[in-house]
């Protein structure tokens, strides 16, 4: 997709996000796998992770000295959906 971005980025759980990008899709992310590369490794302290920023469309930590690839974000997660709440009246 071409000039995918992120709009919007909650932190769910430790290690997974829900996004939102710039083509309106929202997708989870779960985040376990980078942490097999080094420059991940501090993701996996909770509050690295948790301050998370989105900078000029891309997800970054520690003030964009780690981030990840847009595209890959988008390839790596999966599509959420929330089901339609019916309320009894």
């Amino acid at each position: 997709m071409e000039n995918l971005k992120v709009k919007d980025v909650k932190v769910v759980t430790d290690l997974c996000l829900l996004v939102t990008f710039s083509n309106e899709d929202k997708r989870i992310f779960d985040a376990t796998y980078l942490l097999q590369y080094p420059v991940y490794k501090d993701l996996s302290n909770f509050s690295v992770f948790k301050n998370i920023q989105i900078q000029n469309g891309i997800i970054t930590w520690k003030n964009g000295k780690i981030d990840i690839d847009t595209q890959t974000l988008y390839d790596n997660s999966f599509e959420y959906e929330v089901d339609d709440i019916i309320s009894a009246s």
